[in-house]
């Protein structure tokens, strides 16, 4: 697992290697172990190591026999072994033992093709000297990131956003429809990023540029929801999907250096823990971290599995002081905007998780596969909803919904009966991101400042619209499932976990994301993901009788932080320093009057407004530190 950066030249350009060094640099905590470099004239390759597989010979950037290709590289290739035993077998010669050195022989055979046969998460740059070209990839979920900047006759990418920016010709101005977009959703989805300039390299595409600057991208996978003719019983799709899952779970075990699973107790990650203590009984650490605020808490069912299993458990329970503490420095961690909460204790359990190992499994992904979110729930009951005349709706039902005591509990029943009332005009699929974002169309017209809404005239939904004319899936289900994956699971819980364990230097392997079992459960019927009002139905049937009773039908809980007290409490000073009236006003984004409100009412306990005033909060951070402070 490492970080990586570069750049290519064209014209009179030449590449320094003081810049590559700097690139790598500010990725250090992505590879604290070493640090290598491989610069010509016009073509500069850069990488933060941090060792997990051959950590004596496995140094980057790695070439092959003449020295005619060049890779950096950053992720895990879990069928590399198999993939080398072809490849010698067709005459190529290793001088390493990583999975890194796969990649060179296997483009030498395939080209850019070689990445349909790479089963990994990984995003990598590859010097090819014969083609006069520069090719790189990202694996086909986006467990890994890859981002570029194409400015001056120059081609620069990095891992993070950060490596970009330290070079000299890369300017940080703020693409104001990416801003637009991130206020709705709370993160930015690809290829754009906060800045004009950089862009993501989306999942699962690969991209060439040649020596004139020729740039070409191209999509090499994508989700297909195309269903076996032969429909089988619940108990042959149960069995045929934990036995994948447990071959996912199995190729993640390849490692060189200790490694352990994040254990919430909730069925996905209780499952990797499952499979994995039936692999290496005896050998399995669970690491967890509880809340001392009990509707945020699920320490007690992590404690429950890792008991039942016989692990070797770790577990930290958080004052409200330690987790408030990280609020402030949140943009260390982030290059760009992203306002989900739950990056703060994503960060701490790596951080204490990094103590004892360098490599843990997480169940990321469970949920966009088998409709795992009440979110989910809330489409059926829409359904029924919209039955009701209008006018009973909102002289009653909405009306009785509006006056509900806000409380500021974890998933609180206020809270989402609101929530749940404001998606209802939209469409489904657009519905969606109004129960899960931040700030509505209409809302967005109060917040941002009237220079703004004279600039911005896109469409802030149009990426669901651009997606949804690209799949195949036919029923609502899968359209949202497809949609959570390229949005929510891709840009938000990818992103946070990423940046989240990276910052530690612990590297996060996800199996239900392995791509053969997301194309065996994109293919199973819809009705057994969420069948009536019952969420991850199939997996939960796969799983009961391997988990401790209660944990595979137990409520979902997930992984928040009490950010609505605090801010009428911990935060309040802090945030109202964030949110200066001559702070605001200087920087032009937003209309202050609104904001001014927004706090109002959270704090007198007319409305909850966490979710909107942490995604400023957010922004209002990450623009002290990337445009103002120009770090």
């Amino acid at each position: 697992m490492c970080g990586i950066c570069g750049y290519l030249t064209w014209g009179e350009k030449t590449v320094q290697q003081e810049i590559v060094h700097q690139m790598c640099e500010v990725i250090r905590h992505r590879g604290p172990d070493e640090e290598g470099i491989y610069v010509e004239k016009n073509i500069g390759l850069g990488m933060r190591r941090l060792n997990i597989i051959d950590l004596v010979t496995g140094h980057q950037p790695i070439h092959n026999e003449d020295k005619t290709i060049w890779v950096v590289y950053n992720g895990e290739i879990y069928n590399f072994q198999e993939i080398r035993k072809s490849l010698e077998k067709n005459g190529h010669r290793f001088y390493t033992q990583t999975d890194t050195e796969v990649i060179v022989h296997l483009y030498e055979e395939m080209g850019t093709r070689c990445v349909e046969k790479l089963n990994g998460m990984f995003g990598f740059a590859l010097r090819d000297k014969q083609r006069n070209r520069l090719f790189l990839a990202r694996d086909r979920i986006g467990i890994k990131p890859l981002h570029y900047a194409r400015v001056n006759n120059q081609f620069i990418f990095g891992s993070e956003i950060k490596a970009i920016l330290v070079h000299p010709d890369v300017n940080r101005e703020i693409d104001l429809t990416s801003l637009d977009k991130y206020l709705t959703y709370e993160y930015i989805p690809a290829p754009q990023t906060i800045f004009k300039q950089i862009k993501k390299i989306p999942p699962g595409h690969i991209l060439t540029i040649n020596q004139a600057g020729e740039l070409r991208t191209e999509q090499y996978w994508d989700i297909s929801f195309k269903h076996d003719e032969r429909i089988k019983s619940e108990e042959e799709y149960a069995e045929e999907l934990l036995s994948l899952l447990k071959d996912a779970v199995k190729r993640r075990l390849i490692s060189d250096v200790p490694l352990g699973v994040f254990l919430s107790g909730g069925i996905d990650s209780s499952t990797v823990t499952a499979l994995m203590s039936e692999l290496v009984p005896g050998q399995v650490k669970t690491f967890s971290i509880g809340f001392e605020d009990k509707s945020f808490d699920e320490s007690c069912y992590a404690r429950k599995v890792a008991q039942y299993f016989g692990t070797s458990h770790y577990e930290e329970i958080l004052s409200p002081n330690k987790l408030i503490e990280l609020v402030p420095v949140i943009a260390d961690v982030l290059d760009e905007p992203l306002g989900d909460a739950s990056i703060i204790p994503t960060y701490l359990l790596s951080k204490f998780t990094r103590k004892y190992v360098t490599v843990t499994l997480g169940g990321d992904g469970g949920d966009e596969l088998f409709a795992g979110y009440p979110t989910y729930q809330a489409h059926r009951l829409a359904g029924f909803y919209e039955k009701i005349p209008s006018i009973i709706r909102q002289s009653m039902i909405e009306k009785v919904i509006s006056h509900l005591p806000v409380s500021t509990s974890n998933i609180s029943f206020d809270f989402q009966t609101k929530k749940f009332i404001s998606g209802i005009p939209y469409p489904s699929e657009i519905r969606n991101y109004i129960w899960l974002g931040s700030f509505s169309p209409e809302e967005k017209k109060d917040l941002l400042s009237n220079e703004v809404c004279d600039i911005l005239k896109n469409d802030t939904f149009e990426d669901i619209k651009i997606y949804l004319a690209k799949t195949d899936a036919q029923s609502l289900l899968e359209r949202l499932l497809y949609l959570d994956m390229k949005f929510y699971l891709q840009e938000d819980i990818l992103a946070k976990v990423d940046r989240a364990s990276m910052a530690n230097s612990l590297e996060v392997r996800a199996p239900f994301l392995d791509y053969t079992f997301v194309e065996f459960v994109a293919n199973l019927p819809p009705h057994l993901k969420l069948q009536n009002l019952t969420t991850k139905y199939i997996l939960k049937q796969a799983v009961n009788n391997l988990l401790p009773k209660g944990i595979a039908n137990r409520k979902k809980k997930g992984f928040g932080i009490p950010i609505a007290k605090w801010f009428k409490q911990e935060l309040k000073g802090f945030i109202l320093d964030v949110f200066a009236e001559s702070k605001i006003k200087q920087e032009g984004f937003f209309n202050y009057n609104y904001i001014k409100q927004l706090l109002t009412d959270h704090f007198e306990n007319k409305k909850d407004n966490r979710k909107g005033l942490w995604t400023l909060l957010v922004f209002e951070l990450w623009y002290e530190k990337y445009i103002k402070g120009k770090q």
